[in-house]
């Protein structure tokens, strides 16, 4: 009777240590599922057909865009008096069109020097000396129209005395005995003339201005 009464006694305490926890269980058989999950606060409970939400994709700084490289010539002639300047500008965009001419009005520090023919007595007399200078292969030149010189034949401006040296030995070497050599009065505008566009015409274009102003350089742009 005793040994009985000792074994229920023993099973009410196993069980209640079984039911307490006490041998490992959870006393909730979700809290184990819970402790296993890997980062639960990211979960998100979808309905049934709904796709999962897409991954963000990782931004990407964009390439920088590449500019197309057009092949094009950028020529200037610098200080050219404002006759020549007129002559050299409506022959560039009389003759080509697809050239983008600019004009640009510059203060120089010296007038440079002149060679010309001094002024003669009348248009007729100056027409006279033109027809003698193209006779003998002169053909840069034109005839001042305005008061203070009127009539006078220039053959050239130049921004240095050797310059204007050279081309006054070059003419009388031709026989152009009366053309002079002086130094102008400083302070007056020049200008340059500055073409740019297509690189195929470059010869094209430095052929005909070489021939219309075989004395006037071109330069790079700046």
């Amino acid at each position: 009777m005793k040994a009985l009464v000792f074994l229920l006694v023993l099973a009410n305490v196993l069980f209640y240590a079984f039911s307490s926890g006490y041998f490992g269980r959870p006393g909730n058989p979700d809290a184990g599922r819970l402790e296993q999950q890997v980062v639960p606060d990211r979960m998100r409970i979808v309905s049934r057909g709904e796709a999962p939400a897409a991954k963000e994709p990782v931004s990407k700084e964009p390439a920088a865009a590449v500019a197309p490289t057009v092949d094009s010539l950028c020529l200037a002639w610098e200080n050219l008096p404002s006759s020549e300047a007129d002559r050299l500008g409506t022959l560039l965009t009389d003759k080509f069109v697809d050239y983008h001419v600019e004009r640009r009005n510059v203060a120089r520090e010296t007038g440079g020097w002149w060679v010309y023919i001094p002024p003669l007595a009348n248009k007729a007399e100056a027409d006279k000396k033109v027809g003698e200078l193209k006779r003998i292969g002169v053909s840069d030149f034109f005839i001042i129209q305005d008061n203070v010189n009127r009539f006078a034949i220039s053959l050239g401006i130049f921004s240095s005395e050797k310059g204007g040296a050279d081309r006054l030995a070059d003419l009388k070497s031709k026989g152009v005995r009366s053309a002079r050599l002086v130094p102008r009065p400083g302070n007056e505008n020049a200008f340059t003339l500055q073409v740019s566009g297509p690189l195929a015409g470059k010869a094209a274009l430095l052929e005909a201005v070489s021939l219309a102003f075989p004395k006037v350089e071109p330069q790079a742009c700046k």
